[in-house]
């Protein structure tokens, strides 16, 4: 029973954030600049590698080490071509209302991922990487291309998306083994 209400709790925490990740990105609709998506990009970028930080140093599981020791590697990939594309076009992000926000839901999340241990962290893990990257994707979809106007941002946003899907789907898997 208390696994079933800690399982619960758990998914309730992953499922509020989303909501509440979705919410703010979508149901706002807020105008972005390009400054101001380049930096919701890295902000949402440098969240995962946290996260993933956080993951390879509290779990011992062999599958969640692999996909948060991949998710920082690709997501740091994804930061160094977002700040080499700024620096080209000479854009210094700027930070706005949604990336303070999800940097503010970052550190609730952090903070109930560091009050977890074993396999409870592991799922704790593995469900906010799902919840998280189905919110990314709806948001780069759904904000960060509609508002950029420079198209080489536009174009790295739109690559950036099949890798999200990936990165989803191996969540997904990973999940199943928790179930």
């Amino acid at each position: 029973m208390k696994m079933i209400k800690t399982l619960a709790s758990s998914s309730i925490i992953t499922m509020a954030l989303s909501v509440v990740f979705t919410a703010t990105l979508l149901a706002q609709t807020p105008k972005l600049n390009d400054a101001e998506v380049a930096s919701v990009a890295v902000t949402a970028n440098q969240i995962d590698i946290n996260y993933a930080t956080v993951a390879k140093a509290k779990s011992k599981n062999v599958d969640i080490l692999k996909f948060a020791e991949t998710m920082s590697n690709d997501h740091k990939a994804v930061i160094a071509q977002a700040v080499a594309l700024v620096t080209k076009l000479k854009v210094t992000p700027k930070d706005n209302a949604v990336s303070k926000k999800l940097m503010a839901d970052a550190e609730v999340t952090k903070k109930t991922l560091l009050s977890k241990s074993g396999k409870a962290f592991d799922k704790a893990y593995i469900d906010n990487e799902v919840a998280y990257h189905k919110a990314v994707i709806g948001a780069v979809e759904g904000l960060l291309i509609p508002s950029s106007k420079n198209a080489e941002l536009k174009a790295l946003l739109e690559k950036v998306v099949p890798a999200l899907k990936v990165h989803l789907s191996h969540a997904e898997m990973v999940q199943m083994k928790f179930k």
